[in-house]
């Protein structure tokens, strides 16, 4: 167990980091099952920015790798072109 105050804090700072990263990558789980279920091109089309958008936000913060990201991203588009 930790001995130091700041150790205490750490430890609660790291588990709601934690909740945080892992209820923002599941929704884009979701998101990303969504669009890929999307049949409809407009609709699709209309979806794929906020997805992209979220992909980059977990990128950005080191939730997933660069190039994860980059390969959903382009996975995606080709997705949404070929509807």
């Amino acid at each position: 167990m930790a001995n130091h105050k700041s150790a205490l804090k750490r430890i609660r700072r790291n588990e709601a980091v934690r909740l945080r990263n892992r209820y923002q990558h599941k929704t884009t789980r979701n998101a990303i099952k969504k669009l890929r279920a999307e049949e409809n091109k407009k609709d699709a089309e209309a979806l794929l920015p906020s997805v992209v958008s979220m992909i980059d936000r977990l990128a950005k913060r080191n939730i997933i790798h660069n190039n994860k990201a980059a390969n959903l991203k382009s996975k995606l588009t080709k997705h949404v072109a070929s509807l």
